[in-house]
């Protein structure tokens, strides 16, 4: 009898601990049968080649977080359903600097045609001046594609203008601020035009010059210059310039300062464009070649103890 009794203890121990390990399992999603085999899922993933599967991920850029749903099949392919946006964080291909002043009866522009490809001089036509409308000129430093993409909705715009017909076309001054939205919206969405944008033109007697960067800041001012110009040729422009200079004077100023770029700051090319913008006309000109004098002693002096080319 007490042998009965110990067998029949042992037993309902055994069954109890089978019992609480199957609910275990259950609870963790592991539905295995209590007499052995695979879960029925993995069954289900080896019977059936085109399961899918589904899996959660989140991924983190620089400034926010997304999330996307990644369906793997089981012939090893992936098909993303909602991919992350992808973050303009490094320009690519850029231009230099974009110099403009105010004159006596209008607003100059100037700026080179190089557009380089890191430090590589690659693009030596590109054009970082265009009119938009009748009245306004922007000169862009920066990201190219990202200019490119700025003057494509001022085209837009100037296009809802005309479709209008009603004789109306923006101002200089609404193009600027209209830019300065549109920076300031994709800087907040960590997408930013990585560009300065240079606004100039004249409209209803009146002239103005106005700067937006990547972030959206803006300001107005007679003498403006992006890039390394805002260094090197900003302080000769605030010297030199005056309220009443003629037009051959600023773009005596303007050329003046292009050829500084040109000799001190390595992604800026001799090839120009000027453009102006007065009552009677807003036009900007060919590239043409800046004239440059190479004969200065701190260019020629030898370099390396060396009386040949300089090098080591």
């Amino acid at each position: 009898v007490v042998l009965l009794l110990l067998l029949l203890v042992v037993g309902l121990g055994g069954l109890v601990a089978a019992s609480a390990r199957f609910v275990g399992e259950v609870r963790l999603g592991q539905t295995t049968p209590p007499g052995g085999g695979r879960p029925p899922s993995e069954e289900q993933e080896e019977d059936d080649p085109g399961a899918i599967t589904t899996t959660k991920t989140t991924m983190m850029f620089s400034a926010d977080h997304h999330s996307s749903t990644t369906t793997s099949l089981a012939g090893g392919s992936s098909e993303v359903s909602s991919a992350p946006f992808r973050h303009t964080t490094k320009p690519i291909v850029t231009g230099s600097s974009v110099l403009g002043l105010t004159y006596a009866d209008g607003v100059m522009l100037a700026a080179d045609t190089l557009a380089s490809y890191g430090t590589l001089a690659m693009f030596k036509d590109a054009r970082r001046i265009r009119k938009t409308g009748s009245y306004t000129l922007v000169g862009g430093s920066g990201e190219m594609s990202d200019y490119d993409h700025a003057m494509d909705l001022l085209d837009q715009l100037a296009t809802d203008n005309a479709n209008a017909d009603d004789g109306f076309e923006h101002a200089p001054e609404e193009i600027y601020h209209y830019l300065r939205a549109v920076c300031y919206q994709r800087r907040n969405k960590f997408n930013p035009l990585w560009n300065e944008l240079v606004v100039g033109g004249f409209k209803d007697g009146r002239s103005f010059l106005g700067v937006v960067d990547l972030r959206g800041t803006a300001y107005a001012d007679d003498v403006v210059a992006t890039g390394l110009g805002a260094h090197l040729a900003l302080p000769i422009m605030r010297n030199k310039w005056r309220p009443d200079l003629s037009e051959g004077e600023a773009r005596a100023i303007l050329e003046d300062c292009l050829r500084v770029l040109f000799y001190r700051d390595c992604k800026a090319s001799d090839m120009i464009q000027i453009s102006k913008a007065n009552k009677d006309e807003t036009i900007i000109s060919p590239p043409y070649k800046l004239e440059s004098d190479w004969s200065s002693a701190s260019f020629v002096v030898a370099k390396a103890d060396e009386s040949g080319d300089g090098g080591w």
